[in-house]
């Protein structure tokens, strides 16, 4: 198959619409169920090139959760805490903590859930059944991988009455070194970003402190591979192997760092012991529990605890959890690794980045302020590598 034709692009009234290869080569995918749309293949296709590049850098295992052609989250294959896996939702999946590969997806659709509902996955390994188990349960629109086991595809396969987007990628493909677009008919021409993200990359550590630990290392290069699929400009905060929050598309540099840093502090505060022990009614739905508890947390559209509110959502009325604890939970976070796109053109970044418990930092430089963000992060004793090397993707 070189072709495919698709229902219709992005919007429904953009007909006709398919994906092929130029050269007539068959298409590097099978698709297994479903009928995946032309914004599923965008997802699928950057989802699955983070997840290739991440284990290439890495090692391990990994999975990212897509939506709109950005990461939510991209994660490494690590074991969960007892906390962690109560807040990602998945402290009732058995055999979890002997299957990387549901980690890695575990912590990649529990980082921001409410971005997260109807996601794109894709996994850097063949899907196992645990793995699968964890997907069946949410909503999402469809995953793509080197694989599945047997049970695991058809565990898949019940998904969305038999219609849930399921596709296999070649490993062996290689796509040109050239890519094309058109935009308003004109055609656009480059090479692909081959650029490769490694430790050496994050060397050239420019401030007084000069220490990157092996962890920080770790999670820059989740940071700095999640932000090179991730539509500009971007932040990213990272820890512990995986994407916390990302500030994707915002046309201002601090507008991506507070973004990504509201969608970090709120993935720490679901660990909370007031939130990890809001009395939900057994009937609630989880998709429901992700927006009572973000509500909870950042004070939105509907105060979750007043009177006649909160019936609607627990057994009994919890308390709120106020200003001050949030702050003061937060500030105890630290080794929190953050990653810049393009470079930080003024300080307010950094200040906004340590709120969030930020310790290493690792951005291009080469901005005319680059010593007043050096001062500023000498200030908190931040760690910042400059990498020569913007990270723009649109």
């Amino acid at each position: 198959m070189n072709e495919f034709q698709l229902k219709y692009g992005c919007n429904p009234n953009q007909k006709p619409s398919r994906i092929y290869m130029d050269d007539g080569r068959e298409l590097p995918i099978t698709i297994l169920c479903g009928r995946p749309g032309y914004i599923n293949f965008l997802d699928a296709l950057n989802s699955w090139q983070l997840v290739r590049e991440l284990k290439e850098a890495t090692g391990m295992v990994c999975a990212t959760s897509f939506k709109h052609v950005s990461p939510t989250s991209a994660a490494l294959g690590l074991p969960l805490s007892a906390d962690l896996k109560k807040a990602c939702f998945v402290d009732d999946i058995e055999g979890l903590d002997a299957s990387p590969l549901a980690c890695a997806y575990a912590r990649a659709r529990g980082t921001d859930r409410m971005s997260s509902f109807g996601d794109w996955i894709a996994l850097s390994d063949v899907c196992d059944v645990t793995t699968a188990m964890i997907i069946k349960r949410e909503v999402s629109d469809g995953v793509i991988a080197p694989g599945y086991t047997d049970e695991a595809l058809a565990i898949l396969r019940e998904k969305r009455n038999g219609n849930y987007n399921i596709i296999q990628i070649d490993t062996d493909y290689v796509p040109d070194p050239l890519e094309h677009k058109q935009v308003f008919g004109i055609t656009f021409e480059q090479g692909r970003n081959e650029f490769k993200i490694n430790e050496e990359l994050i060397s050239n550590v420019v401030t007084a402190n000069k220490e990157l630990p092996p962890e920080a290392k770790r999670d820059l290069i989740v940071a700095l591979i999640t932000l090179k699929y991730t539509q500009s400009n971007s932040v990213c905060y990272a820890v512990d192997g995986q994407a916390i929050g990302v500030g994707a598309g915002q046309q201002s540099r601090i507008h991506c760092t507070r973004l990504a840093g509201q969608k970090a502090d709120t993935w720490q505060l679901r660990r909370h012991p007031k939130v990890l022990n809001l009395p939900f009614l057994d009937t609630l739905k989880r998709a429901d529990r992700d927006n009572v508890i973000d509500g909870y947390i950042n004070k939105n559209e509907e105060d979750v605890c007043a009177e006649g509110i909160w019936q609607k959502y627990f057994s009994r009325q919890p308390e709120p959890l106020t200003a001050e604890e949030a702050r003061a939970y937060l500030d105890t976070i630290t080794g929190v690794s953050v990653g810049s796109d393009a470079f930080f053109p003024f300080s307010d970044n950094i200040e906004r980045a340590r709120k969030s418990g930020a310790s290493y930092i690792a951005e291009p430089g080469g901005s005319i302020r680059d010593d007043l963000v050096i001062e500023c992060c000498d200030k908190y004793g931040i760690a910042m590598a400059f990498t020569g090397m913007r990270l723009f993707h649109h």
